[in-house]
């Protein structure tokens, strides 16, 4: 029997195996490893291929109760067996990643605090201030490529769930796993707790973070400051994703940030790339370009700004001065119209705010303005109702109906109600996800507006070209990437966006178009290779069995 070369002596053996949920193959593991590392008797007699192993999984999550416990199935697999659950995940995720993501997710985050089993992650606290960076240390994975950062005060459209808002973050790098194949151990959540708005959380025992009152301010910014600092000191090539961060902090902390580090915001930048992408699939259907459009915003944050701010971009590369492209752009906030009149107009309102007279509710608004395309990002479920959706068929062939509020229960119409009230015209997307709907006899399949269409492929690009920055270019790209790969046959069922079941083909097309990009404008210092595609396709994950090394040394 030959020694082991250089690192293999290091990993585990037995019972330690079993444990490691990054090298654990349960049932997969052939006779000849389980001689040889120690394994003999530890698994039952069965030995299972990877396939069957799926079959298995699936079998079980179909017999779940509810999704939630599909949800803690799936997150227990992934922390007993990382390769299965990838491997389960990507051949299934139509199906599983309304589960692992929107809508359960936000379920799964409303209990994340009686359902927390195993940390995932790093949980830094206001109290860490001073020592982030050795708190940091501790993660155990020392080239970390994506940060998924949160402070819980806006998850999804359910408001301040503090240190329960960590769900949200390991869902979104399990999604870069696995439909843009980046290396689970190059991605680390983040959760900062500042405390909590929500004072219900206080007088819950079972609350897993800070019972305090949020930190605001000065305090709140320094202990920002020093986060980003010291993430990209610790892993020099990381990407930052700030997310459901509240709307008074997440435009200020990506203009502070933006030229500084490698960072963006997914709710800003993420949701703008994939509604840009909406749209340009959307103009296959109802004739006409980007800047033939007349678009009315219900809701003035975060979501909806980034839209507003992606289009006009759009527009001018298309030939329209801001200015034109700015005046078909309206939004519709908690007062009203956004109009020039107002004098209670936040900072990152204005440049939208029109000469134009004003209009307190979505009803008067919609038929005062006739929109093209009415896009809700507002939390408020229900506000496209009947009479509106009826008002936009009037004067459209196909209105675009895009309803991106998620949860599901948060969604401003259901897939039914726009398809029936413009008889079934209406050009349809939504946030989370809706069953087919049949109208007059035809089948729609409602396209989802996921983010997971932009942000695993512009991280892949990211990571694989070493860029130093993010830039609302790369979201531009990605938007036209994905409209790209929706096919005759999405859009004959009503779908604007591709079929998940190709997302990691979508993924891969836009990191390409993402490094090119990072190559033209030089924001690395990476030589680019001479085969770029075939480069970045080397990079990706791919949750396949191997043999362990050791038989084939030991054997020898």
């Amino acid at each position: 029997m030959s020694k082991h070369p250089s690192g293999l002596e290091k990993l585990p053996r037995g019972i330690d195996l079993l444990h490691d949920p990054a090298l654990n193959k349960g049932t997969a593991f052939t006779s000849a490893e389980r001689k040889a590392l120690g394994l003999e008797g530890l698994l039952p007699p069965l030995i299972s291929s990877q396939q069957q192993q799926v079959q298995h999984i699936m079998n079980n999550v179909r017999r779940k109760p509810n999704n939630l416990e599909k949800y803690l199935y799936l997150i227990g697999l992934q922390d007993r067996n990382e390769q299965l659950f990838y491997k389960t995940l990507i051949e299934h995720l139509e199906e599983l990643s309304p589960i692992v993501y929107t809508p359960t997710v936000g379920l799964a985050c409303q209990e994340y605090s009686r359902v927390f089993r195993r940390p995932r992650g790093i949980f830094i606290t206001k109290h860490h201030h001073g020592h982030i960076r050795s708190i940091l240390r501790n993660w155990p994975y020392k080239d970390v490529r994506i940060i998924v950062v949160t402070d819980g005060e806006r998850i999804l459209g359910l408001g301040d769930l503090g240190s329960n808002g960590m769900g949200i973050p390991v869902g979104k790098l399990t999604l870069y796993t696995a439909c843009a194949g980046i290396t689970p151990n190059a991605c680390l959540p983040v959760m900062i707790d500042v405390g909590t708005g929500n004072k219900g959380l206080w007088s819950d025992p079972e609350y897993i973070g800070l019972p305090e009152e949020r930190l605001h301010g000065k305090e709140y910014d320094a202990l920002m400051d020093e986060f980003m600092e010291a993430a990209s000191k610790t892993f020099p090539h990381v990407m930052i994703q700030l997310e459901d961060f509240g709307n008074r902090n997440a435009f200020r902390l990506l203009e502070r940030y933006r030229n500084h580090y490698c960072m963006f915001d997914d709710d800003i930048q993420g949701t703008a790339g994939v509604a840009l992408a909406g749209l340009y699939s959307a103009l296959s259907v109802t004739g006409g370009k980007i800047t033939d459009q007349q678009l009315l915003f219900l809701g003035a944050g975060e979501a909806a700004l980034g839209i507003g701010n992606l289009v006009v971009s759009s527009m001018v590369d298309q030939g329209l001065s801001e200015d034109e492209a700015l005046g078909r752009c309206w939004f519709v906030d908690s007062k009203g119209l956004v109009v020039g009149s107002r004098t209670d107009l936040a900072q990152h309102k204005r440049r939208f705010a029109h000469d134009f007279p004003f209009h307190r509710d979505l009803f008067s608004a919609v038929n005062a303005i006739k929109p093209t395309a009415i896009i809700g990002a507002s939390g408020q479920p229900g506000a496209f109702t009947p009479e509106i959706l009826q008002a936009v068929a009037k004067w459209n062939k196909h209105p675009i109906v895009f309803a991106l509020s998620n949860p599901t229960s948060q969604s401003e119409c259901t897939a039914q109600d726009a398809y029936h009230y413009t008889n079934g015209h209406a050009v349809f997307a939504s946030g989370s996800p809706f069953p087919p709907v049949v109208v007059h006899g035809r089948q729609f399949v409602p396209g989802q507006a996921n983010n997971v269409y932009v942000f695993p492929g512009v991280g892949l690009g990211v990571m694989a070209s070493e860029s130093t920055r993010v830039t609302d270019e790369m979201f531009s790209a990605a938007a036209r990437c994905v409209a790209d790969k929706v096919i005759r046959e999405d859009l004959e069922l009503g779908r604007i966006f591709p079929s998940l079941s190709r997302i990691r083909e979508v993924s891969l097309h836009i990191a390409i178009a993402v490094a090119r990009l990072v190559f033209a404008r030089q924001l690395t210092a990476m030589k680019q290779p001479s085969d770029l595609p075939g480069f970045i396709k080397s990079r990706m994950y791919s949750p396949v069995y191997q043999t362990d090394p050791r038989v084939k040394t030991e054997a020898e």
